[in-house]
């Protein structure tokens, strides 16, 4: 449930704040949206807030060029010079994508849950389309990645490609992606990178894990795609314990870590499914507490 206790003031960050959706996102279906209740909540604090849509499912390049068009967009609407994205799952390398071409168009990025070294669930699903993990820990893998992706399937106008999608998200696709791209990445593996990088944009990230705190969850025993993605973490290997669903805890590091071990699941982040979330933290003040952040930073 929504419980935002801190008291309401202006947080009005100098640029727009653009959220990124990830895999099988997007930014409104009927009114209904990705980042739940998220955007409304930063403009009440002030704040100028969009959300970008781009492909559902495609390579990171693909839907950072459709990202560029919609900053593009915001900048002739709104007059401003740059903009904060923050980008969820892969959403992350996406925004981070932008970033690196054009870094006069952004100011910052942060990741919030983001695909940043891969993900293990990508892996084992392309192994899976290779022919290389039959039977029935292939069923029971399609089964339950299927059953989450379907809590959020959507048939936006913009290109689409899974298979395209699942190759940037795995672990070697990353590491190409990052050779080429590597602002923000820490040079140790769990450790931080650089809060500000040498192309002027600061970078920053948070994310959770899925923990035995059963007590903490509250309401969030009751969320589908919790109970999913408690499933999908026990394949994980190496980072069996510290994964969100999707995400390994280190893998999603980047720029100035503020925490990677909230108690939330790869859709808590999110604020999904509906503002189902564990007791604490509370996911929306999270993304509150970063415009003002953000503000203080000048940006």
């Amino acid at each position: 449930m929504i419980n935002i206790t801190k008291p309401c003031k202006v947080v009005k960050t100098k640029y727009p704040i653009v959220l990124v959706h990830g895999l099988f996102g997007f930014d409104r279906i009927m009114g209904y949206p990705y980042f739940f209740n998220i955007a409304e909540s930063l403009r009440k604090l002030g704040c100028e807030v969009y959300t970008a849509a781009v492909s559902a499912t495609n390579t990171t390049e693909t839907r950072g060029e459709q990202l560029l068009t919609e900053v593009k967009q915001i900048l002739a609407k709104t007059c401003a010079k740059k903009v904060n994205l923050i980008g969820h799952s892969q959403g992350a390398p996406t925004s981070r994508y932008v970033a690196a071409l054009h870094p006069e168009l952004v100011a910052s990025v942060t990741s919030v849950n983001g695909v940043n070294f891969g993900s293990e669930i990508a892996d084992l699903m392309l192994d899976i389309l290779a022919g290389k993990i039959v039977g029935e820990t292939a069923d029971l893998i399609v089964e339950s990645f299927m059953k989450f992706i379907s809590l959020f399937s959507t048939k936006p106008l913009l290109p689409q490609d899974f298979e395209g999608s699942l190759k940037s998200l795995s672990t070697a696709g990353t590491n190409e992606f990052n050779k080429k791209y590597p602002q923000g990445l820490p040079k140790t593996w769990g450790g931080q990178g650089k809060e500000l990088e040498t192309n002027g944009v600061y970078y920053y990230s948070w994310s959770g894990i899925i923990k035995s705190n059963v007590v903490n969850e509250g309401v969030n025993t009751l969320d589908p795609s919790h109970a999913i993605l408690v499933a999908l973490s026990a394949l994980f290997t190496k980072e069996r314990n510290q994964n969100d669903g999707l995400v390994g805890r280190y893998c999603t590091h980047l720029g100035k870590v503020i925490r990677s071990d909230y108690q939330m699941d790869h859709l808590d982040a999110i604020n999904q499914i509906a503002g189902a979330h564990p007791t604490t933290p509370d996911p929306v003040s999270i993304y509150l507490d970063h415009a003002a952040r953000l503000k203080s930073k000048g940006l």
